[in-house]
């Protein structure tokens, strides 16, 4: 055997590779947080059955389940984009692991793609969840698959720079706070369970400008009404991209 055999080489892994390994642990990390299952899983699959079999709200014309759905998937991304991620990295820049990651040799745009890329993964899994109690419940979708797909992939990017910007601006205490009374308030008001017809016009014409009810309109407009591509929904979503991101870019602080 020659020398040198086991001798270690020093160096970084591949960008790759490292953006990789710390998506399986931010996916590990999300998973394993019994309230991150609480606002991802639990409470989505709760309400989807809840008001599905129980004639609590009035949702129009047709089965409750074809109406509920498409607002319910909008709510599981809000609250993994959102409300989860804003709430764990706000105490994971409390407790100073924003900083030492930022001091690692994953750059710090590679942490913030492998915290999406978490959060991707996440939502997948929540959407396979929850279109099979759907279908289990009667759900009869229609519409453009690639349309569902483009309104899912740019609520996450609008609600994840929302996310983002709240937990790099706010102390952790109060990111907890804002984050979970935000996602009540929008999932009253946001078209997600109580259609916002059921609110006087001069309201539903603010309320349709929140990605959350851009997102569930979208959906809904698909996927029970068969549109082909709900543009101004997806315009409206685009610019809280936009928005979000450009301002969690520019106002995050890592201490």
């Amino acid at each position: 055997m020659s020398a040198g055999t086991y001798t270690p080489r020093p160096g970084v892994a591949p960008l790759p590779r490292m953006i990789a390994a710390q998506t399986a642990l931010e996916t590990r990390m999300l998973l394993r947080n019994g309230e991150q299952l609480l606002l991802t899983v639990v409470i989505p699959t709760l309400l989807l059955v809840l008001f599905s079999a129980v004639d609590i709200v009035d949702t129009g014309s047709g089965e409750s389940v074809d109406f509920l759905t498409p607002g319910i998937l909008a709510l599981a991304v809000m609250s993994t984009a959102f409300t989860g991620q804003a709430i764990a990295t706000g105490f994971e820049r409390r407790y100073g692991v924003l900083k030492r990651l930022g001091a690692s040799p994953l750059p710090r745009w590679g942490l913030m793609t492998a915290k999406t890329l978490a959060v991707l993964v996440t939502e997948v899994l929540q959407v396979v969840l929850l279109t099979v109690i759907a279908f289990a419940l009667g759900w009869s979708p229609h519409g453009n698959p690639f349309a569902v797909l483009l309104l899912l992939v740019l609520g996450t990017v609008a609600f994840s720079g929302l996310g983002l910007l709240m937990a790099g601006t706010l102390k952790a205490e109060a990111t907890l706070a804002a984050a979970n009374l935000v996602f009540l308030l929008l999932l009253v008001g946001g078209g997600v369970i109580v259609p916002l017809e059921k609110f006087p016009d001069a309201v539903q014409s603010v309320l349709g400008l929140l990605p959350i009810a851009a997102l569930s309109d979208g959906l809904r407009d698909v996927l029970q009404h068969g549109a082909a591509m709900p543009w101004g929904d997806l315009g409206i979503l685009a610019v809280w991209a936009v928005l979000g991101l450009g301002a969690a870019a520019r106002f995050f602080r890592w201490e």
